[in-house]
């Protein structure tokens, strides 16, 4: 099964929030109509800023992981290389691929094959 790290904010240069699922249309129309209380509610980050495909949920999951420990600017550059002006990319998900690809010299890339 896919998995996908995707980020949500508020507003261009907003807060990020970082988040990991299976379904993506599904898992981001929860973000932006509140059906959870937690982060995005809370700072109303309802905007599909940034998302990436992996072959699987546990890859998606371990790049979730690391895109966390990363800096603000890091995450800002990441996000700016596919959406440089924060648009809602809700209505474009299937229009963009994005599937992550590791390093050649990561342990992991014969995962990504």
């Amino acid at each position: 099964m896919t998995g996908f790290v995707y980020m949500m904010s508020d507003k261009p240069r907003g807060v990020i929030y970082i988040g990991v699922t299976s379904d993506l249309h599904g898992r981001v129309w929860e973000h932006r109509n509140d059906v959870h209380r937690g982060f995005t509610s809370k700072y109303k980050a309802k905007n599909l800023i940034w998302f990436e495909r992996h072959p699987n949920i546990v890859l998606a999951i371990q790049r979730e992981k690391s895109l966390k420990r990363y800096r603000r600017e890091w995450k800002t550059n990441l996000i700016e290389g596919l959406n440089p002006t924060w648009l809602d990319l809700y209505e474009s998900i299937d229009e963009i691929e994005n599937v992550y690809q590791p390093h050649p010299n990561t342990r992991i890339w014969s995962d990504y094959h």
